[in-house]
């Protein structure tokens, strides 16, 4: 092989593809996927990202790539049919899936997608390690060119290999999240490595922080396969909260402070925006983190009645009657809670809502507002309690 690859060493044997035509592996670098090609030629899944990626996206294409985009729903699907399809039948190589869906360092494995289980063939899982003194090959916080580079200016760079037992379903009812928590455990405990509850959305949530050139990026990963499973909300809606996050200039220590809180959130230092704010402050420390205000605005949106709340929010401040809210209503339905607030502070509140700038407020504008700023459900309870939502108290701050 290339970039200073004299030998690797290997431990175990590939199990025939009749036996285990999927196969599963931990994901470090750039090299596994041009090593799977030279060692078994398989079908590999990979995102449709990886098809503009130098070199490597030539290999990826060579492997009769299944391609998945990790946002889309439909196309998470599709790739479970494509691959269900391709391990049903011994014509078609066997399948390569790296399910971390991204690279790691090697000293930790996150959390596995279930694309690989959901089929119930047989799987062999493989492990890789990169054993070095000076320098880390893991594909991480670095371009891929000044990998390459480092990589091939080691006079011996060192890779090692070794093919796991086969793991077996244990029957027609054991559970894809059951087959893949027992995988992941096995592939951990050869590797020695630590399991986490991260995901790839918490590489997203990295990624932003860098770009907003954060001091500690890494502060503001979540465990989102955690969290998913908690509030059962997506990496894109962790993403869109994170933006929100930022805006409040968090500081060096990635905290935020109660006066940043409310200026972004457009509202007027009063009795419930305090309580709003120590709702989420569970430390009491007069700061959130990023942790803090996701799992607060998430355990909220995740209440039983919060959808409904919202549809009678709408309705009681006039959307009952017609298909808009204008900002004279909106401030009439809340006055119990707003009761020093001008003018001005209300047509703030009010431009949160109202994202055409058109004066007035439709269903959709309102609920996909609340569905981002949850928290703002608050400002309606008052009034929504006395009509007892199922005594389930909505929102747990008032």
């Amino acid at each position: 092989m290339m970039v200073s690859y004299q030998w690797i060493k290997r431990k175990g044997k590939p199990a025939p593809r009749e036996i285990a035509p999927i196969i599963v592996s931990n994901h470090v670098s750039y090299i596994e996927p041009i090593f799977y090609f030279y060692e078994l030629f398989p079908t590999i899944v990979a995102a449709e990202s990886h098809d503009s990626i130098p070199f490597v996206g030539t290999i990826i294409r060579a492997m009769q790539v299944i391609y998945v985009n990790r946002f889309l729903p439909s196309s998470r699907k599709q790739a479970v049919r494509e691959i269900k399809r391709r391990a049903s039948c011994n014509r078609f190589p066997r399948v390569l899936l790296f399910p971390e869906g991204t690279t790691t360092n090697g000293r930790n494995l996150i959390s596995f997608q279930l694309g690989a289980f959901i089929p119930g063939y047989p799987i062999q899982p493989v492990i890789v390690r990169y054993p070095h003194v000076h320098f880390d090959q893991s594909w991480g916080h670095v371009s891929l060119g000044k990998l390459m580079f480092r990589m091939f200016t080691q006079f011996h760079n060192f890779f090692e290999v070794e093919y796991l037992p086969v793991i077996y379903p244990l029957d027609d009812k054991e559970t894809a999240v059951h087959f893949r928590e027992r995988t992941s455990r096995d592939i951990a405990t050869a590797l020695n490595a630590v399991q986490t509850g991260h995901s790839y959305g918490d590489i997203m949530l990295h990624m932003k922080a860098q770009e907003a050139k954060q001091e500690n990026p890494s502060s503001f990963m979540v465990e989102m396969t955690k969290v998913e499973s908690l509030f059962h909300i997506s990496s894109m809606e962790a993403v869109d909260f994170l933006d929100k996050f930022l805006a409040m200039n968090p500081d060096s220590s990635g905290r935020v402070q109660y006066h940043d809180f409310l200026r972004v959130l457009r509202l007027k230092a009063c009795p419930l925006s305090a309580k709003i704010f120590s709702f989420i402050d569970v430390e009491k420390s007069g700061t959130i983190t990023f942790r803090q205000f996701l799992y607060g605005s998430a355990h909220v949106m995740s209440q039983p009645g919060f959808h409904q709340a919202c549809e009678e929010a709408f309705a009681g401040c006039g959307g009952a009657v017609k298909a808009y809210v204008v900002e004279q209503e909106l401030r009439d339905f809340i006055q119990p809670v707003i009761l020093n607030w001008s003018e001005d502070e209300v047509h703030e509140l009010f431009m949160v809502f109202d994202n055409d700038n058109d004066g007035r407020i439709d269903k959709n504008d309102f609920l996909s507002c609340l569905r981002k700023t949850p928290l703002l459900i608050a400002f309606f309870t008052l009034q929504l309690q006395q009509k007892e939502f199922e005594g389930n108290g909505v929102i747990e701050i008032v």
